[in-house]
C-alpha cells in the first residue's frame, strides 16, 4: 500500500485547484501590490479580489480581513495588537490552559511587560465553561482569547456562548480558528467574535499565508512597523501568490463542507471503533461528540507514543504525538494534562488527523498495522507485565 497520510492538522499538501490559481502570480502577473502602474495595479486587484473572496466566507467585510505570514502571527497581532491598543482600558487577558503556544507563549510575552493572564481550567473533554470564565472577567480586562476547535483533540470550544458573556462585559473576544476552518462551519457573525485567526495550510494551501479578521471598530495596534500596508495594520509587501492560493483554498474547504465533513466523521469512527474493538487499554482523548470530524486522540496504555508513531512510519503511516509545534519535546502533551489524562497515558497518545483523500481501506490497513505493533511493544514493557499481567483482555 502507498503510504499514508494521517497529520492533516499539522499540514496539508497544496490542492491543484489552489497551485493553478497561484501560478500567473509568481510570473506574468508579479507586480507590488503597491506599484502605482499597470503591473503594480493587477497584482492589486488580485488581493483586494482575495480579501472579498476571504471575508464572503467568514460572513466579514473586505475591510475587517488583515492578510498575515500564517497563524502564529495572525495570533500574536491579535493578542498583542489588542492588549498594547487598549492597556490604558487594563492590563489583564484571559485564555485557556489549551490553547496553541502561538497563543500560549503571546500571552507570556505580555506577562513579561506586566500584564496579568488568567489561564482557564478545562473540564475532562477540554472543555472552556463559559460560566468559569464569567467569573474570571474583571472590569481591567481587555481581550479573552479561546480557540474554536483544539489542535491535539478536535475539541470545539462554546465560542457562541463565550461571545454572548464578553460582549456583555464590553470584552474583545479573540479565536484561533486555524484548526476549525474547513471542518466546522466558521461565520464571525454567528460566534460573535471580535478578531479571528486562519491559516492556509491546514486547508490545502501554501505554509506561510494567513489572515485576521478583525472586527470593525475593535482597537489594536500594529506588531510589524514599516510601509502602509495592510491599512497600515501589517507592513510588508503583500504575498500576492499566496494570498490568491489561501483565498481559492478557503473557498474550497468552506463550500466543500457539507459534503467532505460526514465522509470525514465516518472515516474517524471506522478507525476508532476499529481499535477499542481489537486493541484493549485504549483511552479516547476528547469528547465522544463534540469535536472536529476529522480528528481523533487516542493513548495507548504501557507504550510510548514516539516509539508507536516511529513503528507506523516504519510502515508508511505518518501520524502525529500531539502538536507539530511542539514534536521533539519529551514533556507530556499541556492539553491532555489540562484535561486531567494521567501522565504515563499522555505520553502514549496519538493523533490522527485525516484528510480529503484518506480511504476506508487505509483505515483499515492502520487498525492491523497497529495491532501487531501495539502487542509487540506491550510485551517488551515492564509497566504491562506487571500492570495489565501481560494478557490482552
Amino acid at each position: 500500500m502507498k503510504p499514508i497520510y494521517l497529520d492533516h492538522s499539522a499540514t496539508t499538501p497544496v490542492r491543484q485547484e489552489v497551485l493553478e490559481a497561484m501560478l500567473p502570480y509568481f510570473s506574468e502577473t508579479f507586480g507590488n501590490a503597491s506599484s502605482i502602474h499597470r503591473f503594480g495595479q493587477s497584482a492589486k486587484k488580485a488581493l483586494e479580489d482575495a480579501r472579498e473572496a476571504v471575508a464572503a466566507c467568514l460572513g466579514a467585510k473586505a475591510k475587517e480581513i488583515y492578510f498575515t505570514g500564517g497563524g502564529t502571527e495572525g495570533d500574536n497581532l491579535a493578542i498583542k495588537g489588542v492588549a498594547h491598543a487598549n492597556r490604558k482600558k487594563g492590563k489583564r487577558l484571559i485564555t485557556s490552559q489549551i490553547e496553541h503556544h502561538a497563543v500560549l507563549n503571546s500571552c507570556k510575552f505580555l506577562e513579561g511587560e506586566g500584564y496579568e493572564v488568567t489561564y482557564l481550567p478545562v473540564d475532562r473533554f477540554g472543555i472552556v465553561e463559559p460560566a468559569v470564565l464569567e467569573d474570571a472577567i474583571r472590569p481591567d480586562t481587555t481581550l479573552v482569547t479561546i480557540m474554536l476547535a483544539n489542535n491535539e483533540t478536535g475539541t470545539i470550544e462554546p465560542l457562541a456562548e463565550i461571545a454572548e458573556i464578553t460582549k456583555e462585559r464590553g470584552v474583545l473576544l479573540h479565536t484561533d480558528a486555524v484548526q476549525a476552518l474547513g471542518k466546522i462551519p466558521v461565520d464571525v457573525e454567528e460566534l460573535g467574535v471580535d478578531l479571528l485567526t486562519l491559516s492556509g495550510h491546514k486547508i490545502y494551501a501554501p505554509k506561510g499565508i494567513g489572515a485576521l479578521y478583525v472586527r470593525s471598530g475593535s482597537r489594536f495596534d500594529p506588531i510589524i512597523h514599516g510601509g502602509h500596508h495592510e491599512g497600515h495594520r501589517r507592513a510588508g509587501t503583500e504575498n500576492v501568490a499566496s494570498i490568491v492560493g489561501l483565498a481559492k483554498a478557503v473557498q474550497l474547504a468552506t463550500g466543500e463542507i457539507p459534503c467532505v465533513a460526514p465522509r470525514l466523521a465516518a472515516l474517524r469512527d471506522r478507525l476508532e471503533r476499529g481499535i477499542r474493538e481489537k486493541i484493549a487499554h485504549v483511552h479516547l482523548n476528547g469528547p465522544p461528540e463534540r469535536r472536529l470530524p476529522n480528528v481523533l486522540n487516542m493513548s495507548f496504555a504501557f507504550i510510548e507514543g514516539e516509539s508507536l508513531l516511529l513503528n507506523l512510519d516504519m510502515r508508511g503511516i505518518a501520524v502525529s504525538t500531539g502538536s507539530a509545534c511542539t514534536s521533539g519535546t519529551l514533556e507530556p502533551s499541556h492539553v491532555l494534562a489540562a484535561m486531567g489524562v494521567e501522565p504515563s497515558l499522555a505520553q502514549g497518545s496519538l493523533r490522527f488527523s485525516l484528510g480529503r483523500d484518506n480511504t476506508e481501506e487505509e483505515m483499515d490497513f492502520v487498525v492491523e498495522s497497529l495491532i501487531e505493533i501495539v502487542q509487540r511493544l506491550r510485551q517488551m514493557s515492564p509497566l504491562y507485565a506487571q500492570e495489565a499481567g501481560g494478557v490482552e483482555s
